[in-house]
């Protein structure tokens, strides 16, 4: 065993004495499981990306939640290095006096959450205010307030998955943050010759001439979240989430085309998913019968960027520190006593 997992092995057997039988867990490869993640950000078929931390739902029941430190995208210089330097997504919180949402907006807190109930039932939740910035320009380009995308899975039956908003503005042709509808059903909202730019420079390009156009639409299937690889599928799967589409045509001063920019958005993406012949536990079922409240581990898929996109938006990140959070995870399940209708236990990571 590694010095990382004895330590945690010790420690939690020092904090939890005589606790040695363990609790029955899903199966972490092909159980019940739950993804909840902020926002990710893709150029081309062969540009940068970067991607928020992904909460995985606990392999017993409790939630994952993502901690308020991640309040923007990109957030690091290593991110912004991935995708250029000129968007700023804002996942809701600002100072005082620094808005980038329109007047009335509060600043408000996200909720990234992924949970597997006391029945193993996998959900996730994402809840936010996006604001998009072309910090080139200066201005908001895309703003959402009370975002909000959810899934659970309670059998092959049984799949709900939503994705919401209470208001949406875009900028328009005259450089203007104005209020537009809400995209109707599974058709994207399309909105062009908006006065932006794309998220990277682009020698001889002049803002005067270079215009985007915009497509907003839900994300109706697994393959259109952005992912890190370790962001798995099942036999059953929802997804949910807002994505944003956005070509810049850029030009030069005397307005000749120097090449287009396509960057894709997922805000709030979730999914969750079940193996065949899944069944949903019981409150008598003995093996989630347990005398303690165990403690909870949750899983977090590490944010991070990569200089090319994959061909199936899975992005190649965090293998090492999933893996920690996994053996972190099932020495903690190895030293927990059953118990009987134990509460729902929350982390945040």
């Amino acid at each position: 065993m590694s010095t990382l997992a004895t330590g945690a092995a010790a420690l939690v057997l020092a904090g939890l004495p005589g606790l040695a039988q363990a609790q029955e867990a899903v199966d972490e490869r092909t159980g019940p499981v739950a993804y909840a993640n902020a926002a990710a950000l893709a150029i081309g078929d062969d540009g940068g990306s970067v991607i928020s931390e992904t909460q995985r739902s606990p392999l017993v029941p409790g939630t994952s939640t993502l901690a308020q430190n991640r309040f923007a995208l990109p957030g690091s210089d290593g991110e912004r290095d991935a995708v250029g330097p000129n968007y700023l997504l804002t996942l809701g919180t600002f100072a005082d006096g620094e808005s980038p949402f329109p007047d009335g907006v509060a600043s408000r807190s996200h909720r990234v959450t992924a949970t597997l109930t006391d029945t193993t039932v996998p959900t996730a939740t994402a809840e936010a205010n996006f604001a998009l910035r072309d910090v080139a320009a200066d201005a908001t380009v895309v703003a959402f307030e009370g975002a909000r995308s959810h899934v659970e899975c309670a059998g092959a039956d049984s799949v709900t998955s939503s994705t919401t908003a209470e208001r949406l503005w875009v900028r328009d042709e005259d450089g203007e943050l104005e209020p537009v509808d809400l995209p109707e059903g599974d058709e994207p909202l399309t909105l062009s010759n908006r006065r932006f730019g794309p998220p990277m420079e682009v020698p001889d390009a002049a803002p005067e001439t270079t215009v985007s156009d915009v497509a907003i639409s839900r994300v109706t299937a697994f393959e259109q979240l952005l992912r890190q690889e370790q962001w798995r599928d099942g036999d059953v799967t929802a997804a949910a989430g807002w994505q944003v589409e956005i070509v810049s045509h850029v030009r030069d001063a005397e307005g000749a085309d120097l090449r287009d920019v396509t960057t894709r958005l997922v805000l709030g993406g979730v999914s969750c998913s079940l193996p065949d012949g899944f069944t949903p536990a019981t409150a008598d079922r003995a093996d989630l019968a347990d005398e303690t409240t165990p403690p909870q581990v949750p899983v977090k898929i590490p944010a991070g960027a990569t200089a090319q996109d994959t061909a199936n938006g899975a992005l190649p990140w965090g293998l090492g520190l999933l893996g920690g959070g996994l053996v972190l995870g099932t020495v903690a399940l190895l030293l927990v006593r059953r118990r009987t209708a134990a509460p729902v236990a929350e982390r945040e990571r």
